[in-house]
C-alpha cells in the first residue's frame, strides 16, 4: 500500500525495446526476471522439469546451455513443452547459433567477435531473423579480449564498455539491432561502474548480474548490493541473480529484490519483525511456515506478522492483512489497515493462509470484472 512519493520514485533509464519471444524487454516493459537451467541440456527431461520449476516461481525468461550439436538440437523437444521463451547460452561456435535459432530458441547468448569471420557473423544474423531471434551480447570481465586486456592491464569498467560496444557495433553493421547487452563481473563495484558507463553510452536494453555472486546466502547479498545500486538508479530492464543454487532460488531473490524497490510485485510481501523478548507468539517459525503455505499465491498482496504491540499496529495499517501479537495467546488481526478481529495462538497460521487466499481471490475477481468491463 506504499504511496508514491519523491523519495519512492525510480526513473528508469530510456531504453529502446525488444523481444525475447513473448516477452517485451527494455522501454516501459516491467523488469523481467530470469535464471539458468544447470542440468546437462541434451537430457531433455531433466531440463524441462528445472525450467518449469522456474515458471512456478515466476521466470520470465530462462537461458540454457547449448555447448555442443545434441544440445542445440534439445531445443526441438524443450521449448514446446515449457512456456517461458528459451534463450540458448553460445560460445565461440556459430553453427551452435544456427541450430539453436532453428530448434525454437527465442534468444541467442552470444558475443560477436568471438565467433570468427564476417561471414559466419552473417549467417548467424540471417538465422536470428529468419527465426525471429533477438540477442544478447554477454561480456565477462573473466573472459575479455587479450586485446583489451593488453589495453587496460586488467579488467576495468572502461574495457568492459569498448568490448560491449565493439560487439554490438560488429551486430548494427549488419543491420541486426534486436539486441541486449550485459556487462558483468563478480566484483561488485566493478560490475556496476561498467553498466553505469554503458548505460551513458548506449540507449540499449541491459541485462544486468554480478556473476558468480556466490552460495544462496552470500550470493544474495552480494547480488542485492549491485544490482541494488543499478536498479534503484534506473539502469536495468532484466536481471539474474547468479547464485550457486537453484534455479527457482535465483527466480525468487530476483522477484524480492524488484519488489523491496517497488519495481515488481508478484505474490505475498511479508512485513515480520526480527523478534525479541517482547514477541506474544513464535515470530520465526510462524513467518517460515507462511512463507512456505503462501508460496503459490500471485496476486500481489502484503502481509504483516508482528510479535508485540510495539511496532505491530503501525505496520498492520500499511499492509492488507495485519497480525499483532498480544498478551494470554490472544493476537489482533487488521484487515486493509483496520482492527477486526482476535486470534488465539494455534490458530495464526491456518487463519492468516485463510484470510490472504481469500483477498487474493477478492483482487482477481476485481481484475477479471475490470477486465470484462473494459
Amino acid at each position: 500500500m506504499s504511496s508514491v512519493r519523491a523519495y519512492r520514485q525510480i526513473l528508469r533509464r530510456k531504453s529502446r525495446q525488444i523481444r525475447v519471444g513473448n516477452v517485451l524487454v527494455g522501454g516501459d516493459a516491467p523488469i523481467s526476471v530470469q535464471t539458468m537451467t544447470n542440468t546437462p541440456t541434451a537430457d531433455v527431461a531433466a531440463t524441462v522439469a528445472q525450467i518449469q520449476s522456474a515458471e512456478r516461481v515466476g521466470a520470465d525468461i530462462v537461458r540454457v546451455s547449448c555447448p555442443d550439436r545434441e544440445s542445440a538440437l534439445a531445443l526441438k523437444q524443450i521449448v514446446p513443452q515449457v512456456s517461458v521463451p528459451i534463450v540458448a547460452d553460445i560460445h565461440f561456435h556459430y553453427k551452435r547459433a544456427i541450430e539453436a535459432a532453428e530448434s525454437g530458441a527465442a534468444c541467442l547468448r552470444i558475443n560477436p567477435g568471438n565467433i570468427g569471420s564476417a561471414e559466419r557473423v552473417r549467417e548467424v544474423v540471417k538465422a536470428a531473423k529468419d527465426y525471429g531471434c533477438s540477442m544478447r551480447i554477454g561480456v565477462n570481465a573473466g573472459s575479455l579480449e587479450q586485446d583489451l586486456l593488453e589495453k587496460y592491464g586488467e579488467p576495468c569498467p572502461e574495457a568492459l564498455v569498448e568490448s560491449a560496444l565493439n560487439h554490438a557495433k560488429i551486430l548494427e553493421d549488419h543491420d541486426f539491432t534486436e539486441f541486449k547487452i550485459s556487462v558483468k563481473a563478480s566484483d561488485v563495484f566493478l560490475a556496476v561502474a561498467a553498466y553505469q558507463g554503458l548505460a551513458e553510452a548506449c540507449d540499449y536494453p541491459l541485462h544486468i548480474g554480478i556473476t558468480e555472486a556466490g552460495g544462496l546466502r552470500a550470493g544474495t547479498v552480494k547480488s542485492s548490493i549491485g544490482l541494488g545500486m543499478l536498479l534503484w538508479s534506473g539502469i536495468g530492464d532484466t536481471i539474474r541473480v547468479s547464485l550457486s543454487a537453484e534455479p527457482a532460488e535465483e527466480v525468487q531473490v530476483g522477484y524480492e529484490m524488484l519488489k523491496s524497490l517497488g519495481l515488481r510485485r508478484r505474490g505475498v510481501t511479508v512485513i515480520s519483525c526480527p523478534s525479541c523478548a517482547r514477541q506474544n507468539f513464535n515470530v520465526i517459525k510462524t513467518v517460515e511456515t507462511l512463507e512456505a503455505r503462501l508460496a503459490h499465491i500471485t496476486t500481489p498482496l502484503t502481509l504483516s506478522v508482528i510479535g508485540c504491540v510495539v511496532n505491530g499496529p503501525g505496520e498492520a495499517r500499511e499492509t492488507d492483512i495485519g497480525l499483532t501479537g498480544g498478551g494470554n495467546n490472544t493476537h489482533q488481526v487488521y484487515l486493509s489497515g483496520v482492527t477486526d478481529h482476535r486470534l488465539k495462538d494455534q490458530d495464526i497460521v491456518n487463519h492468516l493462509v485463510g484470510l490472504v487466499e481469500k483477498k487474493a481471490a477478492e483482487i482477481e475477481a476485481e481484475k477479471a470484472a475490470e477486465k470484462a468491463a473494459g
